[in-house]
């Protein structure tokens, strides 16, 4: 069978294993509206994609399995509420396929740390499974098929940067004119999503919410490449929640600030908080400071954007 191949690495013969690499995000802007009657809210979502990566590897097996090693490995669901078992799933039954894979995930993206590691997963499997298979999926099929299995996986398959609207899963994208320069702070344990927007709700509640639109200041600022324009522009409507559901995230803030960064936020849901720096350099004297400081258990650099989900 001939097949278009979509993952943007070296082509394996179908029915071999295929690793998939994919990329945590950091939402710059997160700009929410008020519930929709679906539940869902309205976002203007800038997301960049950072150089922090899962690698998931398929292989054929004679059912599904999910296996997951490194950091926070063990919190990682081994069963069908895993969005790469998921992406498995829905990529088979769409081509009538089997679904007798092994995919293991290689974590290195925080676990439940707002870096949408999750969503990583499923993007990274369907891209393998379509590798594997030999399923021929085009990339707008899969991007569809990442829209079904949550919002902000369609990012993840794209990387780059892009403009998330809708729940996040209609994707523009953007340019970006330079490299950015990240430290991001791990916290002990996870925030639930649906829990950040519960109280996102909670403490808008009899507020007029504004409809969700993406900063042009923004948007000039990735253009550019400027990290100091970008620093002024930086905003997520739902930190004020996250902080109030994990006050102690204001500190881990204040460590970042306090050791030179440029700005500093939650990484959407939380609890991963991000600190944007001037460069290299500056990087490593804040996630030494966030360490020492003793407000996080894990400081990682990094750098934006990154490809999206790709064979390797």
């Amino acid at each position: 069978m001939s097949r278009s191949h979509t993952g943007g690495g070296p082509v394996n013969p179908v029915g071999t294993a295929v690793t998939v690499r994919v990329p945590a995000k950091v939402n710059v802007q997160l700009a929410v509206g008020a519930a929709r009657p679906d539940g869902f809210h309205d976002l203007a979502n800038v997301f960049l994609a950072v150089g922090l990566y899962d690698e998931v590897t398929a292989a054929p097996a004679d059912g599904l399995r999910i296996t997951c090693s490194g950091p926070d490995a063990a919190q990682v669901p081994l069963d069908t509420t895993n969005l790469a078992a998921r992406a498995a799933l829905a990529l088979a039954e769409r081509y009538g396929v089997e679904p007798a894979v092994h995919l293991h995930i290689a974590k290195d993206i925080p676990v439940a740390g707002g870096m949408a590691g999750g969503s990583a997963d499923g993007a990274a499997a369907l891209v393998a499974c379509d590798a594997l298979w030999g399923t021929g999926a085009s990339r707008d099929e899969l991007l569809a098929i990442c829209a079904e299995l949550g919002s902000d996986v369609p990012f993840s398959l794209v990387g780059g940067a892009a403009l998330g609207t809708g729940r996040g899963e209609k994707l523009t994208p953007i340019e970006v004119g330079g490299t950015f320069h990240w430290v991001f702070a791990v916290a002990d344990g996870g925030l639930s999503t649906p829990a950040v927007y519960g109280e996102f709700d909670r403490l808008t509640a009899g507020t007029e919410v504004p409809e969700p639109t993406a900063s042009p200041t923004l948007l000039a600022a990735l253009r550019s490449g400027d990290s100091g324009a970008l620093a002024k522009a930086l905003g997520n409507d739902l930190q004020p929640a996250a902080l109030s559901l994990r006050p102690s995230l204001a500190e881990t803030l204040a460590a970042g600030t306090e050791a030179g960064a440029l700005a500093a936020l939650v990484s959407g849901s939380g609890p991963t908080t991000a600190f944007l720096v001037e460069d290299e350099s500056a990087a490593r004297e804040v996630a030494d400071a966030l360490m020492a400081s003793g407000t996080c258990r894990e400081a990682r650099t990094a750098v934006s954007p990154a490809p999206g989900a790709k064979a390797i």
